[in-house]
């Protein structure tokens, strides 16, 4: 038999979707399975999004342009403006979900062999985008007891080396919720500057900040401009996972024109997606600010009853719709497959993404998890009582 490549088997599974078949046999035992394993809100997707496609009067539905729909494009491009970031139709690559964005970048600024600086816990799949480029993740370590903050100029400088090209974050960030402050950004700025580094830039939570925090963003760093690349989504900012639309953003013609390359080759995003994304851009301000209301109560229920367990640790995150978590368990992995496998409180199981497929570094994460406060308040309630007890009989409870 044909053997599989390297590539793939080096490939990361998800520590989000890898649990599924459990959780799936847990459904068919008849057992209530509270996802917060996964980031997929359960606010309603605007209306205008929804009409769009009700009411698209086409005969074709035809490829667009490689960059995207131009319309579209315009439209983005005057969002953009309000959050006070000045950009072009032409500094925009319209891709499918930030992940393809992702991708193109990588491919376009690294080569096989380069080195990316993430700090971690990170999301995930950035494992599995580096992966499919040969790239390797050099990560630094942010710890739980300093809330996940940003590592001091010092580790990032301890990990540079003549393969390094560039640096990744997440602001907010997935899977800890910690919101970057301006001055974490301009940190990041004078190592970008000092090494001539691309700064890539996930900044697909930025409308959820709350506590009054305002989101800064990497566009607005000066003197780097050409550095820096933008990743998007409308995923999760108009609760719309499946519409598959993200985007790549650069000042640096080079980079854009080179990415286009890898834009032509898949042809195009998808019209229907874009369609229903430009639709979006008239959402009112009102739709998120309800939004973040309902976030910040999700937000304070959950780290509330998260808190008032035995041994759990749980920052207040500032910004997206996560937290991660220390449990008092030997094992998350073996602890979140033990939950949707052998254990029910009321017929009820909870099933939460363990924190090591969140590091590169081996053995980070190990007693953590990341929880998705996707789910209304009184479901919440829920799956927190199922944890609660959960933990009190776990046979690999540690405290």
């Amino acid at each position: 038999m044909p053997k599989i490549s390297q590539k793939g088997q080096k490939m990361p599974e998800s520590p989000i979707r890898k649990l599924v078949p459990y959780a799936e046999k847990a459904k068919e035992k008849g057992r209530k399975v509270f996802h917060l394993n996964i980031g997929q809100p359960d606010i309603e997707t605007p209306q205008s999004m929804i009409d769009a496609m009700h009411n698209l009067d086409v005969k074709v539905i035809e490829y667009s342009h490689s960059a995207g729909i131009i319309s579209y494009r315009r439209k983005m491009c005057e969002y953009y403006a309000r959050h006070d970031i000045h950009i072009t139709p032409d500094d925009i690559i319209v891709t499918a979900g930030a992940s393809e964005a992702i991708l193109f970048a990588v491919q376009t600024c690294l080569n096989p062999g380069d080195e990316i600086i993430i700090p971690e816990p990170f999301y995930a799949n950035y494992n599995g985008f580096a992966t499919s480029a040969g790239v390797k993740v050099k990560p630094i370590v942010s710890t739980i007891e300093e809330d996940f903050a940003l590592p001091p100029i010092s580790e990032f400088e301890k990990v540079i080396t003549p393969a390094t090209k560039a640096i990744m974050v997440c602001n907010p960030n997935n899977p800890t919720g910690y919101l970057y402050s301006e001055k974490e950004l301009e940190t990041l700025r004078e190592i970008v500057k000092k090494y001539d580094l691309y700064l890539f830039a996930d900044e697909v939570y930025r409308e959820f900040c709350y506590d009054g925090r305002k989101h800064f963003s990497v566009m607005n760093l000066k003197e780097i401009e050409n550095n820096v690349v933008l990743f998007d989504s409308v995923s999760k900012r108009y609760s719309a996972c499946g519409i598959r639309v993200g985007s790549m953003i650069s000042r640096n013609k080079e980079v854009i024109s080179t990415a286009m390359k890898f834009a032509q080759a898949r042809l195009s995003p998808p019209s229907l997606g874009q369609f229903a994304s430009e639709a979006a851009m008239d959402t009112p301000d009102s739709y998120f600010d309800e939004m973040i209301t309902e976030y910040k109560a999700r937000r304070d229920t959950l780290v509330a009853a998260l808190n008032k367990m035995e041994g759990v640790v749980c920052p207040n995150p500032s910004g997206a719709f996560y937290v991660t978590t220390k449990l008092p368990v030997d094992d998350t992995d073996k602890f979140c497959q033990w939950l949707l496998e052998e254990f029910n409180y009321e017929n009820q199981t909870v099933m939460m993404a363990p924190a090591t497929g969140f590091y590169s570094t081996p053995g980070k994460g190990i007693n953590e998890v990341r929880i998705s406060y996707v789910l209304n308040v009184e479901d919440l309630k829920k799956a927190m009582k199922c944890l609660e007890e959960a933990l009190k009989i776990y046979p690999g409870r540690t405290i």
